[in-house]
């Protein structure tokens, strides 16, 4: 499978994520205190959203992401839609993100050294579901295949769309990652895997990060895998110990910080950054890491990617200066393994013998 992020990684940049959607439909006046979080906004305002994802690529991000993060059909069959309904809100999502990209691609001056942004569609936990707050705990009492059955109808709506990925967000356990894995396997889209996680070493479910990493690895349907929605001083760490176990790129969106209270769903804390803040970027940091794809979840918006994009463009993450021609790029764990460092081409891997060159393409 060749990465949607080829085009990026091969141009020697890292690819730019978007940030929060419910959050400027909050500061837009749009009350998401709701079952379907901003997935509510397509039923009441789609152009509202249209209008966020626009504000997204001209602040500078690769890659928008969808409002289906908890639009799911069970979901919407409890607001009243039947199937047929809720499949066209689904679609209807993924136009919207559509018609946003090529609304701002159709634009000559949006080109100008910039690769075609990518439309993913989101894809949230069970939890998210439940809206709950679970997603940050991932212990949620039933089966992997219960899970599939769940997750089957949305994705399958979403792997036949014009979108160009599936981004699986905030996925708390290894158990769930399976399970959409699994469906990813099936449906052939390509598909990132990004964690929640509760400190620097740990999934929200307890697991390992570097046992989830080593999952993904083999993973074949999985493209890329990262961290989302957690704590910005988590990430330099968490980014390290993907990139230290797989060679797919790494993916790393925090939320701005402080806490979310489940139960009145509410932050609470000032986040650690501020759109206009003076200091380098943190995304810097998750650069050097290891990451390929930085951006921002809840509590950030266009201007915070637009900070990033100025901090990050023209400055590749450290494990990408080994240069790339093909599909994925090498890690630690290969050079343990084959003595060597990966050389890349159109036919897949091939090692050279010797010791690795670091210096590769792309090097600051």
């Amino acid at each position: 499978m060749r990465s949607p992020f080829s085009p990026f990684l091969e141009a020697g940049r890292c690819v730019v994520l978007d940030g929060g959607l419910a959050t400027e439909l909050e500061r837009a006046g749009h009350d998401l205190d709701d079952p379907l979080w901003s997935a509510k906004v397509l039923l009441e305002d789609p152009g509202a959203v249209e209008a966020v994802h626009q504000s997204y690529l001209e602040a500078g991000a690769d890659c928008i992401v969808t409002a289906t993060y908890q639009a799911t059909f069970p979901g919407l069959a409890a607001r009243g839609l039947g199937a047929a309904e809720a499949e066209a809100v689904l679609l209807r999502a993924v136009r919207l993100a559509v018609d946003a990209r090529e609304a701002f691609w159709a634009s000559e001056g949006n080109r100008r050294d910039r690769v075609r942004p990518l439309v993913a569609a989101g894809v949230g936990p069970y939890g998210a579901f439940l809206a709950d707050g679970s997603e940050y705990r991932g212990r949620y009492g039933i089966a992997r295949d219960e899970l599939v059955r769940f997750h089957r109808r949305r994705w399958e709506v979403l792997a036949s769309s014009e979108a160009d990925l599936l981004a699986c967000e905030t996925i708390p356990s290894l158990e769930e990652a399976q399970a959409l894995a699994a469906l990813a396997a099936e449906s052939g889209k390509p598909a990132w895997l990004s964690f929640s996680c509760r400190d620097e070493a740990s999934l929200c479910d307890g697991t390992p990060v570097r046992e989830a990493a080593d999952w993904a690895h083999e993973a074949e349907a999985v493209f890329a895998v990262g961290v989302n929605c957690g704590a910005p001083a988590h990430v330099p760490a968490l980014v390290a110990a993907l990139a230290a176990r797989t060679d797919k790129p790494v993916v790393a969106y925090p939320n701005a910080g402080g806490a979310y209270d489940a139960a009145t769903k509410r932050w609470t804390g000032a986040p650690e950054e501020g759109p206009r803040d003076r200091r380098p970027h943190p995304a810097l940091a998750w650069l050097e890491a290891g990451a390929a794809a930085v951006g921002g979840c809840c509590r950030t918006g266009p201007d915070d990617i637009r900070r990033i994009r100025a901090a990050a463009v023209g400055r590749p993450a450290s494990r990408f200066r080994f240069g790339l021609a093909s599909r994925y790029l090498p890690c630690p764990r290969d050079v343990a393994q084959f003595g060597s460092a990966p050389e890349w081409g159109s036919g897949g891997r091939r090692f050279k013998s010797g010791r690795p060159d670091f210096r590769g393409e792309g090097s600051a």
